[in-house]
């Protein structure tokens, strides 16, 4: 019992914030398994270049929960490298066009500072499960020859820092794949 007590309760800030983190990805990662974020579809159907993802009425219902659900499993699966400094979850889920210009060491990288700092951010990330991202632009949509890109601006309200991000996806075979990845605390 003072053992179960001590690792949920202790003062190891690098252990209390895996243990956030694996809730955090238990319950991202387990409200994605399997869905088909179908995205694409909800666009109108005019010949412009960006349309907003929620179409004319500004609904935002079912598109605004699997824009939320993507958005939230990215940045799950963004801290959970951080914490185990492992990007091969991460890099499994980016495009084509991503892993041949970027390789999975030089995603791990980019990301040193953060893993260099991970215990004071990986509670900071593990905040952003309970929340909903605040967009800044976006998300909308365009075409790309015959292929439909995701893009998302916005942040989460976290303290003591704000997590801000821009993430873009492309769909492929009715699953959304990473484009761009910026994450940032500051």
């Amino acid at each position: 019992m003072t053992l179960i007590k001590t690792l949920l309760f202790g003062r190891n800030n690098l252990l209390s914030g895996s243990i956030a983190m694996a809730i955090v990805l238990m319950i991202a990662l387990g409200c994605t398994c399997g869905k088909d974020f179908n995205l694409g579809n909800a666009s109108s159907d005019s010949n412009s270049s960006s349309n907003s993802v929620f179409g004319d009425d500004n609904s935002g219902d079912v598109d605004d929960v699997l824009i939320k659900t993507t958005i939230k499993a990215t940045t799950a699966r963004f801290a959970n490298a951080i914490s185990t400094e492992d990007f091969s979850s991460l890099y499994a889920e980016t495009a084509t066009e991503f892993r041949s210009r970027y390789s999975e060491e030089d995603l791990k990288n980019e990301f040193k500072d953060f893993i260099r700092q991970k215990r004071q951010l990986l509670p900071i990330l593990a905040k952003t499960v309970s929340m909903d991202p605040e967009y800044t632009d976006g998300p909308t949509t365009r075409s790309e020859g015959t292929e439909t890109v995701l893009s998302v601006s916005g942040k989460y309200a976290t303290s003591p820092l704000p997590v801000t991000f821009k993430y873009e996806y492309v769909k492929r075979q009715s699953k959304w794949w990473l484009l761009r990845l910026e994450v940032y605390v500051k």
